[in-house]
């Protein structure tokens, strides 16, 4: 089978939990035996340069990047409103990746068209008109669920209402652009049974994100008394729950366990987390090996107030026995049990018990961990994926 997937930005190398899921995918349908081409956008946010990817995986990719600016521009975001358009969708319009686009339908023919992103539905047109491939949308969140829970927790009432329009004008295109679609492969089931109940007519499958679960490091020991959160803080709902995970539950985890020193590990450190200075909490910024940092802490946290799909790095802390306490949206669409192999905390003083529990009863803790490995390693594997992603293929041939 030959394969186009088209992404909303680099899925190499993997740096973020969006990147790493579009690339094992990519990984594995080439590992049974598929062509697969990548044709991606690339931003100032997320740069990419050709000529400095593996050689190795740019030929069996046959690798392609358009530059387009997805910086936030104020008139554009203006017109956007007064004209009642999604403004995450008008940014992703490019003419050069248009051509590009063209270029490529012209000059080859593919069985399936993987669009990894809502936001690339404008390009619709382009490939019904050049191909006959079937188009999946692979949907790794309901990106306007993201933006009404964010809406919800603003309080500046500026923001607040511009937030809202976003959020409205988002989930108006989105569910009116799914049918468009010859199937729909959200990253949980719970996405897939959202988007039936709103409409969806279209062979629909939740078919999680999957990886192949890497190996210990043996050389590494584990710093006793250590929470950490990892995650690309450009991401707002990132952004978002660590702020109200300082401001809000720290001083609680303190008072409950003193000896507690929590690691923030991620891209794109906003100044304001940068210039902390809060007893016990250590801003390490960018790792050059996101499981060797894993590894060498004990318990991670993930308290997200907003975000939609399946968190990545909760499934890659899981893959090396990593205790995790989250909140309920943070493991929304994970097949998890709380408490056997993860705990779930929504409340400060709900991550302060979890946490004392888990330094109090480090046997616990680690039989959490241990679960939370055999969960990924039954239910998550990468094979079994790209089983389920090509099973939906030949429903729709």
């Amino acid at each position: 089978m030959k394969i186009l997937q088209f992404c909303y930005k680099p899925p190499f190398p993997a740096l973020d939990g969006g990147s790493m899921g579009m690339h094992y995918i990519t990984e594995g349908l080439i590992n049974k035996g598929h062509e697969v081409k990548v044709l991606s956008f690339h931003s100032k946010k997320h740069p990419c340069k050709v000529e400095k990817l593996p050689k190795e995986y740019v030929e069996k990719t046959h690798f392609e990047t358009v530059f387009v600016d997805l910086d936030i521009k104020i008139f554009g975001a203006l017109i956007a409103w007064l004209c009642g358009e999604s403004y995450h969708v008008k940014r992703f319009i490019n003419d050069q990746m248009k051509q590009k686009l063209a270029q490529i339908l012209k000059a080859e023919e593919f069985d399936v068209i993987q669009v990894e992103s809502i936001f690339l539905t404008p390009y619709l047109p382009i490939m019904r008109k050049l191909s006959k491939a079937k188009i999946i949308l692979r949907a790794p969140n309901i990106e306007h669920k993201i933006w009404e829970r964010i809406y919800k927790s603003t309080k500046t009432p500026f923001k607040r209402g511009y937030i809202k329009h976003l959020a409205m004008t988002l989930k108006y295109y989105e569910l009116n652009h799914i049918n468009d679609y010859d199937a729909v492969s959200p990253v949980t089931e719970v996405d897939a049974q959202y988007f039936k109940s709103q409409g969806l007519r279209k062979p629909c499958k939740g078919i999680p994100f999957g990886m192949n679960p890497p190996e210990l490091l043996a050389d590494v020991l584990e710093e006793k008394n250590t929470i950490f959160h990892i995650g690309s803080m450009n991401w707002h709902p990132n952004e978002q729950g660590i702020k109200w995970f300082l401001e809000e539950c720290w001083d609680k985890i303190k008072q409950s366990t003193p000896n507690i020193e929590a690691y923030f590990a991620g891209r794109y450190m906003p100044q304001w987390l940068i210039d902390t200075n809060i007893e016990g909490v250590h801003i390490v910024g960018e790792v050059d090996d996101s499981i060797r940092f894993m590894t060498s802490k004990q318990i991670m946290v993930v308290p997200l107030l907003s975000g939609s799909g399946i968190r990545i790095k909760i499934i890659e802390a899981m893959s090396i026995g990593k205790t995790v306490i989250a909140t309920t949206i943070a493991a929304e669409g994970i097949m998890y049990e709380d408490k056997k192999n993860i705990l779930i905390a929504n409340t400060p003083q709900e991550f302060a018990d979890a946490i004392k529990y888990c330094v109090e009863n480090p046997a616990e803790c680690k039989q959490i961990g241990e679960e939370a490995y055999k969960l990924i390693s039954e239910k998550y594997s990468n094979d079994e994926v790209v089983n389920q992603l090509l099973s939906l293929y030949e429903q729709i041939q």
